[in-house]
C-alpha cells in the first residue's frame, strides 16, 4: 500500500488547482509529446486519441480530479478501476510509470516556467509517485486473476478470425479463437478486448473492442463500426478475413453487468456492443429480470443485431424500443413486440419510462451518454443505479465527474 502524502505535499497540490484549470490541457499535450517521443512508449497509445486531442483531455480532467481531491483520495476508486483496467488491457508494466513521470514533471516545468518551483515540482513527483504506486499494486492483482482464470492469459496472445458476419451497412463482427487451440477466460458482460495490431502502412496501433457476444469458453466475438477514414477500422473490414491471425489481451474493464429485480440497456449507434453481451448473458439466465431495452440509429440499415433483437422481443422476452433518426417510420409502430419511432430519443420520452428501482446501461456517443445520464438524474434515478461506458477517453468532463 502506498504511503500516504504528508500535509505540505497535499497543501501544495490544493494550492496547484487553479493552474490545473487553467493549463492542464497544455500540460497534458506536452506530456504526451514528450512521452510519445519514445517510440518503445509511442506504440503503447491510440494514436488517434492524440490526433484529435481526445486523451490529453480525459488525463487533464483526471489529474485536475486528483488534485481536487488529494486530500480524499479514495472518491476517486472508481476513476483507478477504469484506468487500471485499461492499463492492464494494453499491457501497462511498472517499468513503463518512470517514463510517464518524466514526462509529466518536465510538461509541468515546460507550461509553468518559473512559477514550477523546486517545491512544486516535488510535491508533483511524490503526488504521482502515490498514485502510480496505488495503480501498479491494483494492476498486479488484476494480472495475476488473469493467469489463475480458467482460459486466462497475460500479455499478447495469438487469435484467429474463424468467422466474420455482416450485422448493418456499417458493423461487421469477428469471431476470435485462440490459435493454441485452448480455453478462454470467460469474460464479464460488459468488458473488452484490447488489440496490438500491425496494420500495413500504418505500423503498431493499439485498440479496444468491446465483446458483443455472451461469455464463452472458447470465443470472444467483437463487432466494429467502419468509420470513414479510420486507420484500424477500414482495415478491419477491408482486410481481415476468416483465418487472419490477431494478437489479443485478455478481457478487460468495469462497464460490468450486475443482477438486478430490473434493467434497461440504452444505446446509441455502434454502443449496443456492451450491451449485446449483456442482453444475451440476461436471456441465458434461468431467472432474468424484467429488461427494457432502447436502442437509437440513423436508420434500419444502420440497424445491427436488429433481427436478433426482434426476435427475443417477439417472444416476450424483453421490452424493446428502437428510434430511427433518419428515413423513419410512420411514428409509434408496433411489430411482433418492438416499438420503431420516429426522430430522436428525448429525455421526454425517457422520463416516461423509469422503472422504480431499476439498473441502467448506457453506452453511445458522449453526448447521447450526457443527455441520458442527466434525464435520468431528474427522474429520481440515484447515481450509483446508473452505470455507462466511454469508446475511448473520457473526455467528457460531466461525464468523467
Amino acid at each position: 500500500m502506498a504511503a500516504p502524502l504528508d500535509d505540505k505535499t497535499r497543501a501544495i497540490i490544493t494550492a496547484c488547482v487553479p493552474a490545473l484549470e487553467g493549463h492542464g490541457l497544455a500540460i497534458t499535450t506536452e506530456m504526451y509529446r514528450r512521452l510519445l517521443a519514445n517510440p518503445a512508449i509511442r506504440d503503447l497509445f491510440n494514436i488517434s486519441h492524440q490526433k484529435d486531442g481526445e486523451q490529453p483531455r480525459a488525463l487533464a480532467l483526471a489529474v485536475l480530479a486528483y488534485a481536487r481531491h488529494i486530500n480524499d483520495p479514495g472518491v476517486l476508486g472508481a476513476m483507478v478501476e477504469r484506468i487500471a483496467e485499461k492499463h492492464v488491457g494494453l499491457n501497462i508494466l511498472p517499468e513503463h510509470y518512470p517514463y510517464v513521470a518524466e514526462a509529466l514533471l518536465g510538461a509541468i516545468g515546460h507550461v509553468l516556467g518559473d512559477a514550477a518551483t523546486p517545491e512544486i515540482l516535488d510535491a508533483w513527483g511524490k503526488a504521482y509517485w502515490f498514485l502510480a504506486d496505488i495503480l501498479i499494486g491494483r494492476e498486479k492483482e488484476i494480472y495475476e486473476a488473469h493467469e489463475a482464470a480458467p482460459g486466462g492469459w497475460v500479455g499478447w496472445r495469438p487469435f484467429r478470425v474463424a468467422r466474420r458476419v455482416r450485422e448493418s451497412e456499417t458493423v461487421t463482427s469477428f469471431e476470435l479463437v485462440p490459435t493454441d487451440g485452448q480455453p478462454v477466460m470467460r469474460h464479464q458482460p460488459g468488458q473488452y478486448l484490447s488489440f496490438r495490431l500491425d496494420v500495413p502502412g500504418h505500423g503498431s496501433q493499439r485498440r479496444n473492442y468491446s465483446i458483443s457476444s455472451a461469455p464463452d469458453d472458447s470465443v470472444y466475438r467483437i463487432s466494429v463500426r467502419r468509420i470513414e477514414g479510420g486507420v484500424v477500422s477500414d482495415w478491419l473490414h477491408a482486410s481481415v478475413d476468416e483465418g487472419t491471425e490477431l494478437l489479443v489481451s485478455a478481457p478487460a474493464g468495469d462497464f460490468v453487468l450486475e443482477q438486478a429485480p430490473a434493467i434497461t440497456l440504452l444505446s446509441a449507434g455502434v454502443g449496443l456492443t456492451p450491451l449485446m453481451s449483456m442482453l444475451d448473458t440476461l436471456m441465458g439466465a434461468g431467472n432474468a429480470p424484467a429488461l427494457h431495452y432502447i436502442h437509437a440509429t440513423r436508420t434500419p440499415q444502420t440497424e445491427a443485431f436488429g433481427s436478433h433483437v426482434r426476435t427475443l422481443a417477439a417472444g416476450g422476452r424483453i421490452r424493446h424500443d428502437v428510434f430511427y433518426s433518419r428515413e423513419t417510420p410512420a411514428d409509434d409502430v408496433v411489430d411482433a413486440g418492438t416499438t420503431q419511432h420516429a426522430g430522436h430519443l428525448t429525455p421526454e420520452w425517457l422520463k416516461a419510462q423509469v422503472q422504480p428501482g431499476g439498473v441502467y446501461y448506457i453506452c453511445g456517443p458522449d453526448a447521447f451518454m450526457r443527455s441520458m445520464v442527466a434525464t435520468l438524474k431528474e427522474a429520481g434515478v440515484p447515481g450509483k443505479a446508473i452505470r455507462f461506458e466511454f469508446f475511448g477517453s473520457a473526455a467528457d468532463a460531466e461525464l468523467a465527474a
